[in-house]
């Protein structure tokens, strides 16, 4: 595909908009660019990486405890943590938990998550290289041939579909709402991709494709806004973005449903991150 977009073309400059949005909402503080660890928590009150303090489970219920001197607050209310507290949480549900460390005590959150039906925790360092050295997500030229119109087709009632995660020990389920149908230069079949849905109507839709691996990450997704009554869709590909499992170890992605693949290059985009 050959880019015929100039620099004074008003669909670069809107892109350029949202390329300077998502550059700044990945920076931001205790974000997806300082996660430093994942651990899953113990039934026995046991020590992990990166946290003072103990910290356990009874499989319903997450359990810390810490004296204060372990410096441990809460982020809700700033409350110094000196004893045992404990939070529970629905599965795929998360809390900002407690913090620690730095000039303020705040430079890293400690993050409560279910996954799986299991407690873990995840550190999130404000001074993590990650963080501190982003200077912004590489990505494609824009290409205007690569925003494409296709239809969207929903299912009566959504589809439950089994998934993977980036972290193998999680597995996932995508709630499919319809599919996605569409042509790409360079193939002569159409494409037919499950979609989610996000809020207002629109749609989000993860997909591999050809660039996997090479100079994209091993997936990425695309919001489509809402559809028009008569069902017909823009998917602007040069807006398709990295899932925070391409900055980090620490993620539990959903991957692609089977299937949801383009076989062709799609040379738009975010690519996979600088190391």
């Amino acid at each position: 595909m050959s880019s015929s977009a100039t620099a004074t073309d008003p669909r670069i400059a809107r892109w350029e908009r949202f390329r300077e949005g998502r550059n700044s909402a990945l920076a931001t503080g205790h974000g997806w660019l300082t996660l430093t660890s994942f651990q899953w928590l113990a039934e026995e009150p046991s020590e992990v990486e990166l946290a003072p303090g103990l910290w356990s489970t009874d499989g319903t219920t997450a359990f810390l405890t810490a004296s204060a001197a372990d410096g441990l607050t809460l982020v809700a209310s700033g409350e110094k943590v000196d004893g045992t507290i404990s939070a529970v949480l629905e599965d795929e549900e998360s809390l900002m938990w407690v913090q620690y460390g730095g000039a303020d005590g705040k430079q890293v959150v400690v993050e409560l998550a279910m996954r799986a039906d299991k407690y873990a925790i995840r550190t999130r360092d404000d001074a993590s290289p990650v963080l501190t050295e982003f200077t912004g997500v590489p990505t494609y030229d824009y290409n205007p041939d690569w925003v494409v119109t296709g239809r969207f087709e929903p299912y009566e009632e959504p589809q439950d579909v089994p998934i993977g995660t980036a972290n193998p020990l999680v597995d996932g389920v995508h709630r499919s709402v319809g599919e996605v149908v569409f042509h790409v230069p360079g193939i002569g079949h159409g494409i037919r991709l499950h979609a989610e849905a996000e809020k207002l109507g629109a749609l989000n839709v993860t997909f591999h494709d050809e660039t996997n691996g090479d100079t994209t990450d091993e997936w990425r997704k695309v919001f489509i806004p809402r559809p028009r009554p008569d069902g017909s869709v823009v998917i602007d590909f040069n807006r398709a973005i990295n899932y925070p499992s391409a900055f980090t170890p620490y993620g539990t992605c959903p991957m692609p449903v089977r299937g949801n693949s383009i076989d062709v290059r799609v040379e738009a985009g975010e690519k996979v991150p600088q190391a």
